[in-house]
């Protein structure tokens, strides 16, 4: 499958946000059932308003995965755990550089398969961040092309 970036409606946010918990819950082992309940409400009604969403579908129409760029900066990339390897985030990511113009990311240090990811795709650590943008004790890597 060559995977299709699609458009999000603000109707696909809960359906982005199932994503997100599910990828979380798979990939940073870090966070405890608090940080994930303390999250979901901030990405559905803070988060996913203020970047622009794009997504994967399959072919029932259902989202696999999605990314959010805001001012040339990924802010977030979420592949469902039941998608991944299937170059979904891959091609999240290329549109996102090459349509949407994002140069940035920020990575959860904690997180060494997403820190793995960006690297294999060009990204390089500029900086890092003892807390999260929330003052949160998750470090961050900030890395760029």
């Amino acid at each position: 499958m060559i995977p299709v970036i699609d458009n999000v409606r603000s109707a696909d946010f809960p359906g982005i946000v199932a994503i997100w918990e599910a990828a979380v819950r798979a990939t940073h082992d870090f966070l405890t059932e608090e940080d994930i309940q303390f999250f979901k409400p901030l990405i559905l009604n803070e988060y996913l308003p203020a970047v622009n969403l794009r997504c994967v579908r399959n072919k029932n129409g259902d989202m696999l995965g999605f990314i959010g760029v805001a001012e040339n900066k990924i802010e977030m990339l979420f592949v469902h755990p039941d998608a991944h390897g299937k170059g979904i985030g891959k091609a999240l990511l290329n549109y996102a550089i090459a349509q949407q113009g994002a140069t940035a990311v920020d990575v959860n240090e904690q997180n060494p398969q997403a820190v793995a990811f960006y690297l294999h795709m060009g990204f390089r650590v500029t900086a890092r961040s003892a807390t999260d943008g929330m003052g949160k004790p998750f470090p961050l890597l900030h890395m760029a092309l």
